[in-house]
């Protein structure tokens, strides 16, 4: 199994460019994990509680379950992957069955930031854009698909986002294998990375 994690800021376009790998390659010899769903279990908190956490800050996530679930994927064995609401701030309690494929893809703003997890990758891409743009398309998602408000969005940018992106996420470039600018020119990145996984196929 070939693993790749796919790192980078909020809004830089790391679905984008899963997308553009996963084009052009075999129908279910590649699968994709997404951080998002391993945020940790928030059931024994208020939704105000909830609502005040710091998910842009490496300990909101249940690295130990992606890093097992990742390992079981290894060894050929099927996992539950948890089903997270943005909306509700915590997981629905419905599990998603992944199998295990040729090519797993995980990815997420902090999942070059754990050491455990980071060994597992094969390949470790960060998309990197620029810091506007990542602000504009953050708010165009969370008003469109997450029913949040302006004030609100920005209010988290500027208190969380940005410090957290500084603290935790730029840094984890330096762990990248390859790094794709994320424009119209990252064509050639993304083409070798499709080589690469194309021959493990």
């Amino acid at each position: 199994m070939l693993i790749i994690g796919i790192a980078g800021g909020t809004g830089c376009g790391k679905t984008t460019v899963v997308n553009q790998i996963l084009n052009e390659l075999p129908d279910g010899e590649v699968g994709v994990i997404s951080q998002d769903s391993y945020y940790k279990d928030t059931t024994h908190l208020t939704k105000e509680e909830r609502t005040n956490i710091n998910f842009d800050h490496p300990r909101s996530i249940d690295f130990d379950l992606l890093t097992t679930h990742l390992k079981d994927l290894r060894n050929n064995t099927p996992i539950q992957q948890p089903v997270y609401s943005f909306i509700d701030h915590n997981r629905t309690g419905d599990t998603l069955l992944t199998k295990p494929r040729k090519v797993m893809i995980v990815e997420g703003i902090l999942i070059l930031t754990n050491p455990e997890l980071r060994a597992l990758f094969d390949i470790k891409i960060f998309v990197h854009a620029d810091t506007d743009e990542r602000l504009i398309r953050r708010l165009k998602r969370d008003i469109s698909e997450r029913g949040r408000d302006v004030n609100e969005v920005l209010t988290r940018y500027q208190t969380t986002l940005k410090p957290m992106h500084d603290q935790f996420i730029e840094p984890m470039k330096q762990y990248a294998d390859i790094i794709i600018p994320n424009n119209k020119y990252n064509t050639v990145a993304i083409d070798i990375v499709r080589t690469i996984i194309n021959e493990r196929l």
